[in-house]
């Protein structure tokens, strides 16, 4: 009998807490995604869905419990820098793109450290850029770009170094109905190109939430059991205000 396939992130009874024990961000996760899913983290604020994708990041070490992924125990890293620059793509509301640099070049810094030639840097980014339909913007800074197309380079810089796991941090916070759509179907053409890919994205936003393979609530720090197997946030949900 074969082995089951190993799920892209486990988390058990995850807890994180601050302020000396006092503010509980998540208290006893525990989640399960497989490889290849596309999974919308929801719940209002406060209840724990950055702090998740923190520890997933290696960004920061849980208080206590189990967290591994694909199969590898995050919590234990020796090099943690090295984890997200070959297994994690990050992408946050606010891109973090360098004002200085071009597009192409925010999306090369990426690439430093990896081995890759300079040629084969700059080829890439050209690459990737061309796939988040900014070709020809290439040469342009942050300053003259849309509020979009700064998430679209964010985007492509995320995935510079052909990461198992996209973590997205509320990726269309402050955009327009129509840059929401094109983020989103960027995403699903990442994920036909890509089937391995797995996607976690924590939003507020239901048409966001609404797109991903399933949706996940959390509050007070736990997986909402409250809530059931969701395809929608109700719009009566309070993380949808």
């Amino acid at each position: 009998m074969s082995e089951p396939p190993v799920p892209a992130v486990e988390l058990v009874d995850v807890a994180k807490y601050f302020d000396r024990g006092a503010v509980h961000a998540l208290d006893g996760l525990s989640l399960t995604v497989a490889a290849g899913e596309w999974v919308s983290v929801t719940g209002p604020s406060g209840c724990g869905k950055s702090t998740m994708l923190h520890l997933l990041a290696a960004l920061d070490r849980p208080t206590g419990g189990a967290l591994k992924v694909a199969g590898r125990d995050v919590t234990r890293l020796h090099d943690a820098a090295r984890y997200r620059r070959t297994d994690v793509g990050l992408v946050f509301q606010l891109h973090h793109l360098l004002p200085q640099l071009s597009a192409v070049e925010n999306v090369e810094v990426a690439m430093f450290g990896t081995g890759r030639s300079r040629a084969e840097r700059r080829q890439r980014a050209m690459t990737l850029l061309a796939d988040v339909d900014l070709g020809g913007r290439e040469s342009r800074p942050p300053t003259r770009l849309s509020g979009g197309e700064r998430q679209r380079v964010a985007i492509a810089r995320a995935l510079a170094n052909e990461p198992r796991l996209l973590l997205a941090d509320e990726p269309t916070g402050g955009l327009d109905e129509e840059a929401v759509a094109r983020v989103l179907g960027l995403f699903r053409e990442l994920r036909s190109g890509h089937p391995e890919l797995t996607v976690i994205v924590v939003t507020h936003d239901p048409i966001v939430a609404a797109a991903a393979d399933r949706v996940v609530r959390l509050r007070a720090g736990r997986v909402d059991e409250r809530a059931g197997p969701m395809t929608t946030v109700p719009s009566d949900d309070p993380a949808a205000t």
